[in-house]
């Protein structure tokens, strides 16, 4: 069973593959193991974030734990990671076009049996180690950033730093920016903040019981569906280091932006691979 459908990961490959940072041979005599191919390091680190576990879970005969994590690393520092995310999102946004006038913004936590430096103790699962994912989507639920912190912080300073993930799309901002948030955010902090960066706001006011589908808010709540139920690796972290964490989030969210892609140009676009049934 493939981790990921193939209509999905064969486009997002390509592109990944193009971003790849040139490998040279440097062994001078040229007796060393020959170098694991790149598709099967990138098909293990999907494996591990769709099903979940150890490296050592998902090594076998074609490679190590060890030589996952090295190639990793080889990405991390080249930025490929970043630079995946950010294309899929221009891509989405060329084809079929972000919604970036109705911007929501929400908070999710997982649990981090291994801690770490982005860990803290949740206050909804006994004060153990957690995560929390600041997330912002547009006004269709695209993912357009995220900021990784413990799970002790509370939502709202968290704000201004999730809002700024708006920077990579400074050239396609709207002249004006409503922010859709629940009433953890409902304070005069939050309003002014608001107010500053020059964005209206949609907040649900505390004590007051709003059913999500009468709101803009839905669609964060879908998007953190679609980390949480596809992707094992948000329900357990067990990365340690926030580089890493960030890392791997940018991949799931190039999966997740190239699925609903393919998605919405299926009834507008054709190309060669096009699925035979819309996704």
């Amino acid at each position: 069973m493939p981790a990921v459908e193939a209509w999905a990961i064969e486009p997002l490959w390509v592109q990944f593959e193009a971003l790849l940072p040139p490998h040279l041979e440097t062994h001078p005599w040229g007796c060393h193991n020959p170098r694991i191919p790149d598709r099967i390091m990138f098909d293990k680190l999907v494996a591990k974030l769709v099903f979940g576990g150890s490296y050592e879970k998902h090594a076998d005969q074609s490679c190590s734990a060890t030589t996952m994590r090295t190639r990793r690393n080889e990405w991390i520092a080249a930025g490929v990671f970043a630079g995946l995310e950010q294309i899929v999102l221009e891509t989405y946004d060329r084809v079929v076009g972000l919604d970036l006038a109705d911007i929501t913004v929400d908070g999710q936590i997982t649990k981090a049996p291994c801690g770490g430096e982005v860990a803290g103790k949740s206050p909804v699962d006994r004060g153990k180690l957690g995560i929390k994912w600041s997330r912002m989507t547009d006004g269709r639920g695209i993912p357009l950033g995220c900021v990784v912190t413990g799970a002790n912080r509370h939502d709202s300073p968290l704000l201004r730093p999730t809002l700024e993930k708006l920077g990579r799309f400074e050239l396609a901002l709207p002249e004006q920016i409503t922010v859709h948030l629940d009433a953890g955010y409902d304070s005069t902090v939050t309003r002014k903040l608001l107010t500053d960066l020059g964005c209206e706001w949609r907040i649900q006011p505390k004590g007051v019981v709003i059913p999500i589908n009468h709101t803009r808010r839905w669609v964060v709540e879908r998007t953190n569906s679609w980390y949480s139920r596809g992707f094992n690796f948000t329900l357990s972290c067990t990365e340690r280091r926030a580089v890493v964490i960030n890392a791997l989030l940018a991949l799931m969210t190039a999966i997740i932006v190239i699925r609903r892609l393919i998605r919405e140009a299926w009834t507008s676009q054709r190309w060669d691979t096009r699925p035979d049934r819309r996704p």
